[in-house]
């Protein structure tokens, strides 16, 4: 069987194919480009290079957020395509579970952050069991001081992964003193195998019509539009 992964949630971008449990190709890369010109040809290519076409996919994994709202409806519009025209399952798994499979050897919890600007943060937390990931909180978007009070309850070890930790480290560190760890670069890159991987492990495939991004707040002209009609209350 043959998978496609697509993780654009964020600046990040990652393409992977897996052929019965085998990687044949994973590109990643943390450069921030522009993924509505990049992540397409970066599907091609790696159906190129891994020698396969189109039509031979036979599941297709995406990264559903939350992240970049860009990022994650490019992301999810071209799975949606590719999983219609070429009429092949489609899975979306949580942006934050996929980052938090880099660090599913260490011993306490795993906590993905994404940053989301003015002091707020996407953030899930998990704990390994076995191959698995259980969720200890689920992923949301709060304030990282909020986040942070909750998890010093736990009173353990926590691994902090995501390439915008490095934004919030010295909060994190003076709330959490050696509770806190972060992660080292090399796993801070989101991997579009750990998708299909999380994937692998889905009950059921997305109905690809109804499928949506899972951004976890609403856009700010969203808001805009909720205070505008309270205003008028």
């Amino acid at each position: 069987m043959i998978w496609l992964g697509i993780d654009t949630a964020n600046s990040p971008l990652s393409v992977a194919i897996v052929k019965d449990d085998g990687l044949l190709i994973e590109e990643s890369s943390m450069m921030k480009v522009n993924h509505s010109l990049r992540a397409m040809l970066a599907v091609e290519e790696a159906c190129r290079k891994a020698d396969i076409t189109p039509s031979e996919i036979d599941a297709i994994a995406v990264s559903e957020g939350p992240g970049s709202y860009t990022g994650v409806r490019i992301g999810v519009t071209i799975a949606k395509t590719l999983a219609w025209t070429l009429d092949k399952p489609l899975y979306g798994v949580s942006s934050l579970k996929a980052l938090a499979v880099n660090g599913q050897l260490f011993n306490g919890l795993i906590c993905s952050v994404i940053d989301a600007r003015r002091s707020n943060v996407y953030a899930g937390v998990y704990r390994a069991k076995g191959t698995e990931l259980i969720n200890v909180l689920e992923d949301q978007h709060c304030a990282l001081a909020e986040l942070l009070e909750k998890l010093r309850e736990y009173n353990e070890a926590i691994l902090f992964v995501g390439e915008d930790v490095k934004l919030h480290e010295s909060t994190i560190r003076e709330h959490l003193g050696e509770l806190a760890h972060v992660a080292p670069f090399a796993l801070n890159v989101p991997r579009a195998s750990s998708a299909i991987l999380l994937a692998q492990s889905a009950d059921q495939p997305e109905t690809v019509h109804t499928f949506t991004p899972q951004y976890k707040r609403i856009t700010e002209a969203e808001a805009n539009l909720v205070k505008k009609g309270s205003s008028h209350e």
